[in-house]
């Protein structure tokens, strides 16, 4: 609007206003409450319906002291989208698309399928997913953090007890054995690799798999040092700790079915139920636990023995090697 033309011919902002109100929402007259209502109503003046156009806008004219004036004298016309409140994060324009993911397909699924879709986007234009998918991401850093704090504690009190860096490495190596048989749980029931509920399940799982090489490994330690060899002390090792190694799993296992088959036990009614909305959210974390314990528990059974025998013929052949020559002068 050309404010000095519209003063030379007798008009102002207000009455542009109200004319341009006549064609676009209307000129607001006053307001009515009707007496079944508890809120009022506007009384508002408009233009015919086929009156109300853009191209109306530029036939509009004004009255003023020196007659009826065409806005278009003083008023410049052009179309735009209409924004009622700029949304700015870090003092950039920003726009928030929300949708929910349709049942039957999984968001990671339905996030890379839209990276493919808006991998080229015009420049100074970018794309930055919030909402379910940066929660996930924060959790797995979080938990991710609290995963190597463990590990790293855990190692410096193994090391500490034991003093041996090879049979401390043994016992983490079960942690890392032990995501297959989380993966395998996942798989046998059904269930997809949550972030957040499996990541709880590895770290709690660490713990159990953990204790059980320790009572294997104490055992072989101390049999070691009433002078049994290393052959005969992993087969003792395995029949002295073989029914508590055993009844741990298994009933660590057998505690944990009811979760993983989304029993849940209505005491007051009494009765069972199966697939409740209750049990869902436990689910993926039981499973994890109990696929990777059962797993783990073989693994212990078999392996952390023969690794041991192995890392004590080493540590033979290695004291016994004789030293090298020296040339004397």
């Amino acid at each position: 609007m050309n404010r000095e033309a519209a003063a030379r011919l007798g008009a102002d902002v207000l009455s542009v206003g109200n004319a341009v109100q006549l064609v676009t929402n209307g000129l607001k007259l006053a307001t009515y409450r009707p007496e079944d209502a508890s809120d009022e109503v506007d009384i508002r003046v408009r233009l015919p319906a086929g009156f109300r156009s853009f191209d109306q806008l530029s036939r509009l004219t004004l009255s003023t002291a020196r007659g009826q004036v065409p806005l278009s004298h003083f008023v410049t016309l052009t179309p735009a989208p209409k924004i009622g409140t700029l949304h700015r994060v870090d003092g950039r324009r920003t726009i928030t698309i929300k949708a929910d993911i349709a049942e039957g397909f999984r968001l990671d699924e339905r996030l890379n399928a839209l990276s493919e879709q808006v991998n080229t986007l015009p420049d100074g234009v970018g794309l930055v997913v919030a909402g379910e998918d940066a929660d996930q991401r924060e959790a797995g850093q979080f938990l991710l953090n609290a995963f190597g704090v463990a590990i790293f504690l855990m190692t410096l009190i193994l090391v500490t007890q034991f003093n041996s860096l090879y049979q401390t490495a043994l016992v983490l190596s079960a942690i890392v054995f032990s995501t297959a048989g989380v993966l395998m749980g996942l798989l046998l029931n059904g269930q997809s690799f949550g972030i957040v509920m499996v990541g709880m399940g590895i770290i709690a799982l660490a713990g159990i798999v953990v204790n059980n090489n320790i009572v294997l490994i104490d055992t072989f330690n101390q049999l070691r040092a009433e002078g049994m060899s290393p052959t005969e002390a992993a087969l003792e090792t395995g029949c002295l700790r073989l029914r508590p190694v055993l009844l741990t799993a298994i009933t660590t296992v057998l505690g944990l079915m009811p979760m993983v088959l989304g029993v849940n036990v209505d005491l007051l009614a009494p009765s069972l139920g199966l697939g409740a909305p209750s049990t869902q959210w436990w689910t993926q974390l039981s499973s994890a636990i109990a696929g990777g314990l059962a797993f783990a528990t073989l693994l212990t059974l078999l392996l952390t023995p023969c690794m041991l025998v192995l890392g004590a013929r080493r540590a033979a052949r290695l004291s016994q090697t004789p030293p090298a020559d020296c040339d004397r002068g």
